[in-house]
């Protein structure tokens, strides 16, 4: 549940070592934006969601917000994120490190449209001072995505 069950899901594919640590907090996007010398847009935001025994995490941009009417749309139910409480054990990862790799089972893990106007991203890595630079290619190929949604709305 830290850096280090991401690095292990990364060992796999010969890329732990691309994660990227660093001595300051990047626990939220702008922390992270800080910390990686980049717009706040390029950081893939971790949402953790629920619908009854349902935990949904979807990918978004950094600059994105949740648009209920299409959360709606594509998932029939009205959003409700987890409480910080049911982040750890629902996802495997605490609140600023969440990311789709190294994850508990059965978490249906989603990417927003709001990522497709980039070349790459930087999803956290397990630990809330923590990132990887993915690709959207790559960040497709290892978050173990269900499918691409569109649940935001870009400022």
């Amino acid at each position: 549940m830290s850096v280090e069950r991401a690095k292990t899901y990364f060992k796999a594919f010969g890329m732990e070592d691309r994660i990227l640590e660093f001595d300051v907090s990047s626990a939220t996007v702008e922390l992270a934006a800080q910390a990686l010398s980049c717009e706040p847009a390029h950081i893939a935001k971790s949402l953790s969601f629920k619908i009854e025994d349902r935990t949904l995490l979807i990918l978004v941009a950094g600059d994105a917000k949740i648009d209920n009417k299409k959360y709606k749309a594509a998932f029939g139910a009205k959003a409700k994120m987890l409480s910080p409480d049911e982040v750890v054990g629902r996802i495997g990862h605490a609140i600023g490190g969440v990311c789709p790799f190294g994850i508990n089972e059965g978490v249906e893990v989603y990417l927003d449209d709001s990522m497709k106007r980039f070349d790459y991203m930087y999803p956290a890595a397990g630990s809330s001072n923590s990132a990887i630079k993915l690709t959207i290619p790559e960040l497709e190929q290892y978050s173990g995505y269900k499918s691409w949604v569109d649940v935001c709305k870009i400022p």
